[in-house]
């Protein structure tokens, strides 16, 4: 929809597909030049800190589950190892590595959604994925194929893929037999294979050159390529514990969301796949390193719209390392180790599909939540994305309306953004004075 007068022009989109929640966006230009950028998250509040204060502690994993459908683990294993902090609890062996292989399902699941479903249509000229299938069925069959096998991880550990039930503080409620694993094998190793013609499919999109100067942000681990445990480390050298999350990150309100903004020492920074792979790709396989460098894909990845080839070389990875978990997994002699209640406060950072994910728990001496605290990857990235557009829309002024619209909605979908996590897109409005 389009109006126009002597002194304004507006764009108004009332809803943008291929993002997960709502939202809008409005951009002011004044006399040829970009004034402002507004992502407006306007999902009402859902409040789930406020319902985890006066719950017990072993409710929790089952609470922060039903934050996101699409990456409810990140959210259990965030809340799980902040409250194993505070009851002194660290978990190793078989427990350790069953906590990575059913992270490693989200992100197959999740990233495989994102890249053939949600971003590759921008780049093959299709509205949606449905338009894309009557063209493209192969592909995107394989993509929905990719993403079962995902779920199929989540639901043989966490008994269903949605919401998965059997995440707890000290473990699991029930942990797999090996055969139960071992049956995964014949289709993971297909998806590796796939996984592998993924990333060579999306490395042979035209991109649009565009590479603003990013911070990246995500965890780094010494021994592995992160999803549940490390240091916080930026592109700016800073590397930190997750206790120290808030003593760098702060949050702050902006009039016209619903979700916070957050910023690392007052400015934007990235999270998310390409600030993983930037700063941890010596974690890389080397059939991973392989495939890379045979489509001549050099890192850093710079440019957003590659957000999709670091997506793609992440489910290569997951699936790499489920395969590798599988096969030298052991059952525990215990589903989950004893748990000591006792009074604290406790932080964790993982590794959501989106970024990195801090939780914060206060309890009480009988286990009773007493405060709570989450920060989403999108709430971290809303600032980044409002840069972005800052910098990408000086290009689409002389674009009709209708062009510069599609044209902002794949820079915000190159973020995988998931509204419904930080609040909660899209419509877009340009006023041009």
């Amino acid at each position: 929809m389009s109006k126009a007068s002597e002194q304004t022009r507006t764009i108004a989109v009332d809803m943008v597909a291929r993002v997960e929640g709502e939202g809008a966006l409005r951009v002011t230009v004044k006399d040829g030049t970009v004034e402002d950028v507004e992502l407006r998250l306007f999902e009402p509040p859902r409040f789930f800190e406020a319902f985890l204060r006066g719950r017990h502690y072993a409710e929790v994993p089952d609470i922060v589950a039903r934050i996101c459908g699409i990456c409810p683990i990140a959210y259990q294993m965030s809340a799980v190892h902040a409250l194993e902090q505070i009851f002194g609890l660290r978990i190793e062996g078989a427990l350790r590595d069953l906590r990575r292989l059913i992270y490693c399902g989200e992100w197959i699941e999740s990233h495989a959604l994102h890249v053939y479903l949600l971003q590759a249509p921008d780049f093959l000229g299709y509205d949606s994925a449905v338009a894309m299938a009557k063209d493209h069925a192969a592909i995107v069959t394989r993509g929905l194929r990719l993403k079962k096998a995902g779920n199929a991880i989540m639901t043989l550990l966490g008994g269903r893929s949605v919401h998965p039930v059997s995440v707890k503080v000290g473990g699991f409620s029930r942990v797999p037999l090996r055969g139960e694993l071992e049956r995964l094998k014949d289709e993971l190793l297909w998806a590796r294979d796939a996984a592998v013609e993924t990333v060579r499919w999306v490395a042979d999109f035209e991109y649009i050159d565009f590479a603003p100067d990013y911070n990246y942000v995500a965890l780094r681990h010494p021994d592995e390529y992160p999803l549940n445990e490390g240091q916080i480390a930026a592109s700016t050298v800073l590397q930190i514990s997750p206790n120290e999350f808030e003593q760098h990150f702060v949050e702050h309100q902006v009039p016209y969301s619903n979700a916070l903004h957050c910023t690392l020492q007052g400015e934007p920074y990235l999270v998310g796949p390409l600030a993983r792979l930037n700063l941890n790709q010596n974690h890389l396989t080397p059939l991973a390193g392989q495939v890379l460098a045979d489509k001549r894909i050099a890192l850093p990845l710079r440019n957003p719209f590659h957000g999709i080839i670091a997506r793609s070389v992440e489910i290569l990875y997951a699936l790499e390392e489920s395969l590798r978990l599988i096969e030298q997994y052991e059952p525990p002699p215990l589903p989950a180790a004893p748990v000591a209640v006792r009074p604290g406060t406790g932080m964790a950072c993982t590794e959501a599909p989106r970024g990195i994910l801090y939780h914060r728990y206060q309890i009480d001496g009988d286990g009773v939540i007493r405060e709570a605290k989450i920060v989403p990857p999108t709430s971290q990235n809303q600032s980044r994305i409002e840069q972005d557009l800052r910098q990408f829309m000086p290009r689409l002024l002389s674009l009709p309306d209708k062009e510069a619209a599609l044209a902002c909605e794949r820079v915000i979908r190159c973020y995988d953004p998931c509204i419904s996590c930080a609040t909660h897109f899209l419509r877009l409005e340009i006023e041009r004075e």
